[in-house]
Protein backbone atom coordinates (compact mmCIF):
# COMPACT_ATOMS: atom_id res chain seq x y z
CA UNK A 1 0.00 0.00 0.00
CA UNK A 2 1.11 3.66 -0.51
CA UNK A 3 2.83 5.17 2.07
CA UNK A 4 0.38 7.93 2.91
CA UNK A 5 2.09 10.63 4.13
CA UNK A 6 3.29 11.11 0.91
CA UNK A 7 0.08 12.08 -0.31
CA UNK A 8 -0.48 16.17 -0.94
CA UNK A 9 -3.83 17.42 0.26
CA UNK A 10 -5.63 17.04 -3.16
CA UNK A 11 -4.77 13.06 -3.27
CA UNK A 12 -5.91 12.47 0.79
CA UNK A 13 -9.39 14.15 -0.10
CA UNK A 14 -9.94 12.25 -3.24
CA UNK A 15 -8.67 8.72 -1.84
CA UNK A 16 -11.27 9.41 1.33
CA UNK A 17 -13.92 10.49 -0.89
CA UNK A 18 -13.42 7.46 -3.25
CA UNK A 19 -12.72 4.85 -0.40
CA UNK A 20 -9.14 4.00 -1.60
CA UNK A 21 -8.40 4.50 2.11
CA UNK A 22 -9.89 5.43 5.16
CA UNK A 23 -9.42 8.99 6.65
CA UNK A 24 -8.29 7.53 10.31
CA UNK A 25 -5.82 5.41 8.37
CA UNK A 26 -4.29 9.08 7.18
CA UNK A 27 -4.15 10.52 10.01
CA UNK A 28 -2.67 7.77 12.39
CA UNK A 29 0.04 7.36 9.60
CA UNK A 30 0.58 11.55 10.24
CA UNK A 31 0.56 11.07 13.53
CA UNK A 32 3.41 7.99 13.93
CA UNK A 33 5.07 10.15 11.43
CA UNK A 34 4.77 13.23 13.58
CA UNK A 35 6.04 11.52 16.36
CA UNK A 36 9.01 10.01 15.09
CA UNK A 37 10.03 13.13 14.23
CA UNK A 38 10.69 15.11 17.41
CA UNK A 39 14.70 15.90 16.61
CA UNK A 40 12.81 18.62 13.85
CA UNK A 41 11.43 20.43 16.61
CA UNK A 42 8.64 21.63 14.26
CA UNK A 43 5.94 20.85 16.82
CA UNK A 44 5.38 22.67 20.08
CA UNK A 45 2.16 20.57 21.09
CA UNK A 46 0.53 17.18 18.96
CA UNK A 47 -2.83 16.61 19.40
CA UNK A 48 -3.00 13.33 17.81
CA UNK A 49 -6.72 12.76 19.30
CA UNK A 50 -7.77 16.09 17.63
CA UNK A 51 -6.91 14.50 14.18
CA UNK A 52 -8.02 11.04 14.39
CA UNK A 53 -11.31 12.67 15.61
CA UNK A 54 -11.68 14.39 12.71
CA UNK A 55 -11.00 11.37 10.69
CA UNK A 56 -13.62 9.32 12.38
CA UNK A 57 -16.26 11.76 11.47
CA UNK A 58 -15.23 11.67 8.10
CA UNK A 59 -15.03 8.24 8.01
CA UNK A 60 -18.46 8.04 9.85
CA UNK A 61 -20.20 10.59 7.75
CA UNK A 62 -18.99 8.48 4.08
CA UNK A 63 -20.51 5.42 5.91
CA UNK A 64 -23.89 6.98 5.86
CA UNK A 65 -24.08 8.06 2.29
CA UNK A 66 -23.34 11.68 3.62
CA UNK A 67 -21.36 14.19 1.31
CA UNK A 68 -18.13 14.77 2.66
CA UNK A 69 -16.84 18.28 3.67
CA UNK A 70 -14.15 19.73 1.44
CA UNK A 71 -10.59 18.85 3.63
CA UNK A 72 -12.73 15.95 4.73
CA UNK A 73 -10.00 13.37 6.15
CA UNK A 74 -7.32 15.78 5.68
CA UNK A 75 -5.02 16.28 8.54
CA UNK A 76 -2.50 19.43 8.99
CA UNK A 77 -0.32 21.36 10.96
CA UNK A 78 -1.27 24.78 12.92
CA UNK A 79 0.73 27.41 13.39
CA UNK A 80 1.14 28.15 16.98
CA UNK A 81 -0.12 31.82 16.65
CA UNK A 82 -3.37 30.91 15.91
CA UNK A 83 -5.73 30.52 19.16
CA UNK A 84 -7.05 26.85 19.67
CA UNK A 85 -9.57 26.57 22.11
CA UNK A 86 -8.39 24.01 24.78
CA UNK A 87 -5.27 23.84 23.20
CA UNK A 88 -1.77 25.82 24.15
CA UNK A 89 -1.17 28.55 22.46
CA UNK A 90 2.21 30.40 23.43
CA UNK A 91 3.04 32.30 19.99
CA UNK A 92 6.50 30.48 20.75
CA UNK A 93 7.31 33.03 23.51
CA UNK A 94 7.62 32.20 27.56
CA UNK A 95 5.53 34.80 28.45
CA UNK A 96 2.25 32.94 26.99
CA UNK A 97 3.53 29.49 28.60
CA UNK A 98 1.08 27.44 29.64
CA UNK A 99 -1.89 29.74 28.15
CA UNK A 100 -4.86 28.02 26.63
CA UNK A 101 -7.16 29.58 25.08
CA UNK A 102 -10.82 29.37 25.76
CA UNK A 103 -12.27 30.57 22.19
CA UNK A 104 -10.85 29.28 18.39
CA UNK A 105 -9.53 31.80 16.12
CA UNK A 106 -11.25 32.35 13.04
CA UNK A 107 -9.02 30.56 10.37
CA UNK A 108 -8.42 27.27 12.49
CA UNK A 109 -12.62 27.22 13.07
CA UNK A 110 -13.11 27.76 9.22
CA UNK A 111 -10.41 24.76 8.59
CA UNK A 112 -12.41 22.36 10.91
CA UNK A 113 -15.68 23.63 9.81
CA UNK A 114 -14.42 22.00 6.37
CA UNK A 115 -13.46 18.51 7.97
CA UNK A 116 -9.76 19.34 8.63
CA UNK A 117 -7.81 17.65 11.89
CA UNK A 118 -4.91 18.81 13.51
CA UNK A 119 -2.26 17.17 13.97
CA UNK A 120 -0.66 20.09 16.72
CA UNK A 121 0.78 23.12 17.25
CA UNK A 122 3.65 24.26 14.81
CA UNK A 123 6.66 26.26 16.32
CA UNK A 124 7.86 29.65 14.68
CA UNK A 125 9.96 32.37 15.61
CA UNK A 126 8.59 33.83 18.77
CA UNK A 127 5.78 36.04 18.07
CA UNK A 128 6.27 35.61 14.67
CA UNK A 129 9.48 37.72 14.61
CA UNK A 130 12.31 36.58 12.72
CA UNK A 131 13.86 34.88 9.64
CA UNK A 132 15.05 31.72 10.65
CA UNK A 133 12.84 30.12 13.29
CA UNK A 134 15.92 30.64 16.00
CA UNK A 135 14.06 33.16 18.12
CA UNK A 136 11.34 30.43 19.85
CA UNK A 137 11.75 30.19 23.20
CA UNK A 138 11.36 26.60 23.00
CA UNK A 139 14.15 25.54 20.69
CA UNK A 140 15.44 26.12 17.05
CA UNK A 141 13.21 24.20 14.41
CA UNK A 142 15.59 22.06 11.80
CA UNK A 143 15.28 21.92 8.64
CA UNK A 144 14.84 18.27 7.19
CA UNK A 145 17.31 19.22 4.07
CA UNK A 146 20.78 18.91 4.70
CA UNK A 147 23.92 20.02 2.26
CA UNK A 148 25.89 17.38 1.10
CA UNK A 149 28.21 15.59 3.42
CA UNK A 150 27.77 18.06 5.76
CA UNK A 151 25.79 17.69 9.22
CA UNK A 152 25.60 21.17 10.05
CA UNK A 153 21.83 22.09 10.84
CA UNK A 154 20.15 24.43 8.48
CA UNK A 155 17.47 27.15 8.99
CA UNK A 156 13.95 26.44 7.79
CA UNK A 157 13.08 29.91 7.01
CA UNK A 158 10.55 31.87 9.59
CA UNK A 159 8.76 32.93 11.28
CA UNK A 160 6.53 29.87 10.04
CA UNK A 161 9.79 27.61 9.85
CA UNK A 162 7.31 24.84 12.24
CA UNK A 163 5.02 25.13 9.47
CA UNK A 164 7.84 24.76 6.26
CA UNK A 165 9.93 21.87 7.89
CA UNK A 166 6.16 20.08 8.74
CA UNK A 167 4.91 20.07 5.00
CA UNK A 168 8.71 19.38 3.74
CA UNK A 169 9.45 16.71 5.72
CA UNK A 170 6.10 14.85 5.04
CA UNK A 171 5.04 15.49 8.42
CA UNK A 172 1.89 17.09 7.13
CA UNK A 173 0.30 17.74 3.93
CA UNK A 174 -0.36 20.79 4.56
CA UNK A 175 0.20 23.58 7.34
CA UNK A 176 -1.21 27.22 8.28
CA UNK A 177 1.25 30.20 8.35
CA UNK A 178 1.15 34.07 8.78
CA UNK A 179 3.06 36.18 6.80
CA UNK A 180 4.16 40.03 7.67
CA UNK A 181 7.04 40.47 5.70
CA UNK A 182 7.37 37.21 4.28
CA UNK A 183 6.90 34.57 6.89
CA UNK A 184 5.09 32.42 4.39
CA UNK A 185 6.81 32.82 0.94
CA UNK A 186 10.51 32.60 2.49
CA UNK A 187 10.24 30.02 4.76
CA UNK A 188 8.34 27.98 1.74
CA UNK A 189 11.50 28.91 -0.43
CA UNK A 190 13.82 27.72 1.73
CA UNK A 191 12.45 24.28 1.88
CA UNK A 192 11.07 23.42 -1.46
CA UNK A 193 7.53 23.57 -0.94
CA UNK A 194 4.69 26.23 -2.17
CA UNK A 195 2.95 28.86 0.15
CA UNK A 196 1.10 32.22 -0.74
CA UNK A 197 -0.36 35.35 1.19
CA UNK A 198 -3.48 35.82 -0.14
CA UNK A 199 -4.31 40.23 0.01
CA UNK A 200 -4.56 41.80 3.17
CA UNK A 201 -8.08 41.04 4.55
CA UNK A 202 -8.93 37.36 2.53
CA UNK A 203 -8.17 35.67 6.18
CA UNK A 204 -9.47 36.81 9.11
CA UNK A 205 -6.74 37.92 11.92
CA UNK A 206 -9.29 37.11 14.87
CA UNK A 207 -8.02 35.13 17.28
CA UNK A 208 -4.53 34.87 15.90
CA UNK A 209 -1.84 36.48 18.28
CA UNK A 210 -1.05 39.93 16.78
CA UNK A 211 2.82 41.21 15.66
CA UNK A 212 1.68 44.15 12.77
CA UNK A 213 -1.47 44.32 12.61
CA UNK A 214 -2.24 46.32 9.35
CA UNK A 215 0.59 43.39 7.93
CA UNK A 216 -0.16 40.37 9.33
CA UNK A 217 -2.09 37.66 7.15
CA UNK A 218 -2.86 34.40 7.20
CA UNK A 219 -2.34 31.38 4.31
CA UNK A 220 -1.43 28.18 3.42
CA UNK A 221 1.67 26.35 2.89
CA UNK A 222 1.41 22.85 1.10
CA UNK A 223 3.42 20.59 -0.96
CA UNK A 224 2.06 21.83 -4.38
CA UNK A 225 -0.03 25.04 -5.75
CA UNK A 226 -3.01 23.19 -6.23
CA UNK A 227 -2.87 22.04 -2.14
CA UNK A 228 -2.76 25.72 -1.40
CA UNK A 229 -5.94 26.46 -3.63
CA UNK A 230 -7.84 24.17 -1.48
CA UNK A 231 -6.68 25.18 1.63
CA UNK A 232 -6.63 28.89 0.80
CA UNK A 233 -10.55 28.38 -0.20
CA UNK A 234 -11.32 26.71 3.06
CA UNK A 235 -9.40 29.39 5.32
CA UNK A 236 -10.19 32.96 3.81
CA UNK A 237 -13.51 34.59 4.23
CA UNK A 238 -15.76 37.49 5.85
CA UNK A 239 -15.08 37.77 9.55
CA UNK A 240 -17.51 40.71 11.04
CA UNK A 241 -15.23 40.24 14.02
CA UNK A 242 -12.05 41.60 12.01
CA UNK A 243 -12.75 44.95 11.18
CA UNK A 244 -10.29 44.55 8.40
CA UNK A 245 -12.03 41.63 6.76
CA UNK A 246 -13.22 42.06 3.31
CA UNK A 247 -16.47 41.33 2.56
CA UNK A 248 -16.50 39.30 -0.52
CA UNK A 249 -17.31 35.79 -1.31
CA UNK A 250 -14.33 33.01 -1.36
CA UNK A 251 -13.79 32.70 -5.53
CA UNK A 252 -12.95 28.40 -6.33
CA UNK A 253 -9.36 29.22 -6.84
CA UNK A 254 -8.77 25.17 -7.36
CA UNK A 255 -11.77 24.57 -9.97
CA UNK A 256 -10.29 27.72 -12.37
CA UNK A 257 -6.54 26.55 -11.61
CA UNK A 258 -5.05 26.77 -15.08
CA UNK A 259 -0.80 27.01 -16.40
CA UNK A 260 -2.20 28.90 -19.56
CA UNK A 261 -1.09 31.97 -19.32
CA UNK A 262 -1.73 33.17 -22.87
CA UNK A 263 -3.09 37.10 -23.30
CA UNK A 264 -1.24 37.60 -19.76
CA UNK A 265 1.58 39.85 -19.13
CA UNK A 266 4.41 38.93 -16.71
CA UNK A 267 6.50 41.88 -15.52
CA UNK A 268 9.61 42.09 -14.64
CA UNK A 269 10.57 44.60 -11.54
CA UNK A 270 14.12 45.64 -12.10
CA UNK A 271 14.86 46.91 -9.19
CA UNK A 272 14.90 43.71 -7.51
CA UNK A 273 18.15 43.26 -8.82
CA UNK A 274 20.13 43.81 -5.66
CA UNK A 275 24.00 44.22 -5.37
CA UNK A 276 25.45 41.09 -4.71
CA UNK A 277 23.27 38.94 -5.43
CA UNK A 278 24.01 35.22 -5.97
CA UNK A 279 24.56 34.56 -9.68
CA UNK A 280 22.58 31.35 -8.77
CA UNK A 281 19.34 33.58 -7.57
CA UNK A 282 20.05 35.48 -11.24
CA UNK A 283 20.14 32.38 -13.18
CA UNK A 284 17.02 31.02 -11.64
CA UNK A 285 15.10 33.90 -12.30
CA UNK A 286 15.79 34.00 -15.66
CA UNK A 287 14.66 30.16 -16.29
CA UNK A 288 11.75 31.59 -14.64
CA UNK A 289 10.97 34.09 -17.22
CA UNK A 290 11.83 31.72 -19.97
CA UNK A 291 8.92 29.49 -17.99
CA UNK A 292 6.59 32.01 -18.17
CA UNK A 293 7.44 33.09 -22.08
CA UNK A 294 6.58 29.02 -22.57
CA UNK A 295 3.30 29.40 -21.20
CA UNK A 296 2.33 31.70 -23.06
CA UNK A 297 2.65 35.28 -21.25
CA UNK A 298 4.42 38.28 -22.43
CA UNK A 299 7.40 39.60 -20.44
CA UNK A 300 7.70 43.28 -19.92
CA UNK A 301 10.09 45.01 -17.36
CA UNK A 302 8.45 47.32 -15.25
CA UNK A 303 10.00 49.84 -12.63
CA UNK A 304 9.09 49.88 -8.76
CA UNK A 305 11.62 52.85 -7.94
CA UNK A 306 10.67 52.94 -4.08
CA UNK A 307 11.19 49.23 -3.68
CA UNK A 308 15.00 49.87 -2.30
CA UNK A 309 13.15 51.97 0.68
CA UNK A 310 11.05 48.77 1.49
CA UNK A 311 12.84 47.35 3.64
CA UNK A 312 13.84 50.50 6.42
CA UNK A 313 9.89 51.04 5.71
CA UNK A 314 8.85 47.86 7.02
CA UNK A 315 11.40 48.02 9.30
CA UNK A 316 9.88 51.38 11.76
CA UNK A 317 6.50 50.10 10.84
CA UNK A 318 6.00 46.76 11.94
CA UNK A 319 8.10 47.55 15.40
CA UNK A 320 5.89 50.20 16.05
CA UNK A 321 3.11 48.15 15.71
CA UNK A 322 4.40 45.47 17.38
CA UNK A 323 5.40 48.01 20.86
CA UNK A 324 1.83 48.97 20.76
CA UNK A 325 0.58 45.23 20.79
CA UNK A 326 2.90 43.54 22.62
CA UNK A 327 1.87 46.13 25.32
CA UNK A 328 -1.29 43.68 26.60
CA UNK A 329 1.45 41.22 28.07
CA UNK A 330 1.77 42.74 31.29
CA UNK A 331 1.56 39.90 33.66
CA UNK A 332 -1.60 40.87 34.94
CA UNK A 333 -4.99 38.83 33.09
CA UNK A 334 -2.78 36.25 31.49
CA UNK A 335 0.83 34.04 30.49
CA UNK A 336 3.47 35.37 33.01
CA UNK A 337 3.62 36.56 35.78
CA UNK A 338 6.87 37.73 37.68
CA UNK A 339 7.02 39.30 40.90
CA UNK A 340 9.80 39.91 43.01
CA UNK A 341 9.24 39.97 46.77
CA UNK A 342 8.06 43.54 47.39
CA UNK A 343 7.22 44.15 44.25
CA UNK A 344 5.25 47.08 42.62
CA UNK A 345 2.96 47.46 39.43
CA UNK A 346 5.72 48.97 37.58
CA UNK A 347 8.21 46.36 38.57
CA UNK A 348 6.32 43.26 38.33
CA UNK A 349 5.70 44.82 34.40
CA UNK A 350 9.16 45.23 34.26
CA UNK A 351 10.22 41.94 35.30
CA UNK A 352 7.39 39.84 33.52
CA UNK A 353 8.29 41.32 30.20
CA UNK A 354 12.42 40.64 30.95
CA UNK A 355 11.64 36.79 31.69
CA UNK A 356 8.98 36.61 29.11
CA UNK A 357 9.98 38.24 25.82
CA UNK A 358 13.03 36.78 23.88
CA UNK A 359 15.88 39.17 22.66
CA UNK A 360 14.63 39.62 19.01
CA UNK A 361 11.11 40.61 20.56
CA UNK A 362 12.66 43.31 22.85
CA UNK A 363 14.75 44.89 19.99
CA UNK A 364 11.45 44.83 18.11
CA UNK A 365 9.38 46.66 20.92
CA UNK A 366 12.64 49.28 21.47
CA UNK A 367 12.77 50.07 18.13
CA UNK A 368 8.93 50.52 17.71
CA UNK A 369 8.71 52.34 21.02
CA UNK A 370 11.88 54.61 20.14
CA UNK A 371 10.13 55.55 16.47
CA UNK A 372 6.53 56.18 18.07
CA UNK A 373 8.21 58.35 20.75
CA UNK A 374 7.81 62.55 20.79
CA UNK A 375 10.03 64.02 18.37
CA UNK A 376 10.35 60.69 16.76
CA UNK A 377 7.15 59.73 15.57
CA UNK A 378 7.25 62.52 12.25
CA UNK A 379 10.54 61.68 11.61
CA UNK A 380 10.52 57.91 11.21
CA UNK A 381 6.84 56.78 11.64
CA UNK A 382 5.02 59.15 9.23
CA UNK A 383 7.85 59.04 7.29
CA UNK A 384 7.90 55.22 6.80
CA UNK A 385 3.78 55.82 5.76
CA UNK A 386 4.59 57.95 3.59
CA UNK A 387 6.86 55.36 1.83
CA UNK A 388 4.67 52.60 1.98
CA UNK A 389 2.04 54.69 0.03
CA UNK A 390 4.95 55.29 -2.62
CA UNK A 391 5.09 51.90 -2.97
CA UNK A 392 1.96 50.69 -3.35
CA UNK A 393 1.30 53.61 -5.97
CA UNK A 394 4.37 51.60 -7.77
CA UNK A 395 2.48 48.25 -7.79
CA UNK A 396 -0.19 50.28 -8.71
CA UNK A 397 1.68 51.89 -12.08
CA UNK A 398 3.26 48.75 -12.43
CA UNK A 399 0.15 46.67 -13.00
CA UNK A 400 -1.10 48.75 -15.69
CA UNK A 401 1.39 47.39 -17.82
CA UNK A 402 1.29 43.48 -16.46
CA UNK A 403 -0.70 41.36 -14.59
CA UNK A 404 1.41 39.45 -12.19
CA UNK A 405 5.42 40.26 -11.21
CA UNK A 406 8.06 37.41 -11.06
CA UNK A 407 10.76 37.87 -8.79
CA UNK A 408 12.88 35.49 -6.51
CA UNK A 409 11.55 34.59 -2.98
CA UNK A 410 14.92 35.13 -1.14
CA UNK A 411 18.59 36.48 -1.53
CA UNK A 412 19.89 33.11 -0.88
CA UNK A 413 19.30 29.01 -0.09
CA UNK A 414 18.76 28.38 3.27
CA UNK A 415 21.42 29.11 5.51
CA UNK A 416 22.90 27.22 8.64
CA UNK A 417 21.42 28.07 12.44
CA UNK A 418 23.34 30.19 14.00
CA UNK A 419 25.05 31.68 11.04
CA UNK A 420 23.00 35.14 10.51
CA UNK A 421 22.18 35.38 14.80
CA UNK A 422 24.71 38.05 15.69
CA UNK A 423 23.78 40.59 12.60
CA UNK A 424 20.30 41.26 13.22
CA UNK A 425 20.88 43.55 10.16
CA UNK A 426 22.40 40.55 8.06
CA UNK A 427 18.96 38.50 9.10
CA UNK A 428 16.44 41.13 8.27
CA UNK A 429 18.11 41.32 4.75
CA UNK A 430 16.45 37.71 4.30
CA UNK A 431 12.74 39.78 3.48
CA UNK A 432 14.33 41.76 0.36
CA UNK A 433 12.20 40.29 -2.10
CA UNK A 434 9.00 39.92 0.17
CA UNK A 435 8.29 43.08 2.15
CA UNK A 436 7.56 45.15 -0.53
CA UNK A 437 4.24 42.84 -1.23
CA UNK A 438 3.25 42.90 2.79
CA UNK A 439 3.68 46.80 2.71
CA UNK A 440 1.03 47.16 -0.46
CA UNK A 441 -1.32 44.18 1.04
CA UNK A 442 -0.63 42.11 -2.25
CA UNK A 443 -1.32 38.59 -3.10
CA UNK A 444 2.20 36.51 -4.13
CA UNK A 445 3.44 33.29 -3.89
CA UNK A 446 6.20 30.71 -3.37
CA UNK A 447 7.05 28.26 -5.40
CA UNK A 448 9.96 25.79 -5.62
CA UNK A 449 11.71 26.62 -8.90
CA UNK A 450 15.12 24.47 -8.73
CA UNK A 451 18.17 23.43 -6.37
CA UNK A 452 21.35 25.32 -5.84
CA UNK A 453 25.02 24.26 -5.98
CA UNK A 454 24.31 22.08 -2.38
CA UNK A 455 20.75 20.70 -3.52
CA UNK A 456 19.10 23.17 -1.43
CA UNK A 457 15.47 24.47 -2.91
CA UNK A 458 15.04 27.87 -4.25
CA UNK A 459 12.22 29.45 -4.51
CA UNK A 460 10.73 31.80 -7.60
CA UNK A 461 7.82 34.43 -6.47
CA UNK A 462 4.55 35.63 -8.11
CA UNK A 463 3.18 39.10 -6.87
CA UNK A 464 -0.28 39.84 -8.18
CA UNK A 465 -2.76 42.37 -8.10
CA UNK A 466 -5.46 43.27 -5.03
CA UNK A 467 -7.68 40.16 -4.76
CA UNK A 468 -6.35 38.32 -7.86
CA UNK A 469 -5.32 35.13 -6.08
CA UNK A 470 -6.36 33.28 -9.19
CA UNK A 471 -3.70 35.21 -11.35
CA UNK A 472 -0.98 34.44 -8.78
CA UNK A 473 -2.01 30.53 -8.44
CA UNK A 474 -2.10 30.17 -11.90
CA UNK A 475 1.14 31.67 -12.71
CA UNK A 476 2.27 29.61 -9.58
CA UNK A 477 1.13 26.43 -11.49
CA UNK A 478 2.87 27.35 -15.28
CA UNK A 479 5.90 27.66 -13.04
CA UNK A 480 5.77 24.29 -11.04
CA UNK A 481 4.53 22.48 -14.36
CA UNK A 482 7.62 23.71 -15.60
CA UNK A 483 10.14 23.27 -12.98
CA UNK A 484 9.19 19.51 -12.47
CA UNK A 485 10.43 19.92 -9.00
CA UNK A 486 10.33 16.65 -7.16
CA UNK A 487 12.80 17.00 -4.73
CA UNK A 488 12.65 16.01 -1.45
CA UNK A 489 15.27 16.26 1.74
CA UNK A 490 16.63 12.53 2.57
CA UNK A 491 15.41 11.52 6.41
CA UNK A 492 18.23 11.86 8.91
CA UNK A 493 16.19 12.36 11.83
Amino acid sequence: MTDLTTLGIAAIRDGVRDGQFKAREVAEAFNAKVAGARALNAFLVETPEHALAAADAADAARAAGETLKPLAGVPIGMKDLFATKGVATTAASKILEGFVPPYESTVSQNLWNAGAGMLGKLNLDQFAMGSSNETSAFGNVVSPWRRPNDTAPLAPGGSSGGSSTAVSAGLAPGATGTDTGGSIRQPAAFTGISGIKPTYGRCSRWGTIAFASSLDQAGPMARDVRDCAIMLEAMAGFDAKDATSLKLDVPNWEAALSADLKGRRVGVPKEYRVDGMPAEIEALWQQGIAWMRDAGAEIVEVSLPHTKYALPAYYIIAPAEASSNLARYDGVRYGLRELPEGAGLQDMYAATRAAGFGDEVKRRILIGTYVLSAGFYDAYYTQAQKVRTLIARDFERAFGECDVLLTPTAPSAAFALGEKQADPLAMYLNDVFTVPASLAGLPAMSVPGGLDKDGLPLGLQIIGKPLDEQGVLNAGLAIEQRAGFTARPQAWW
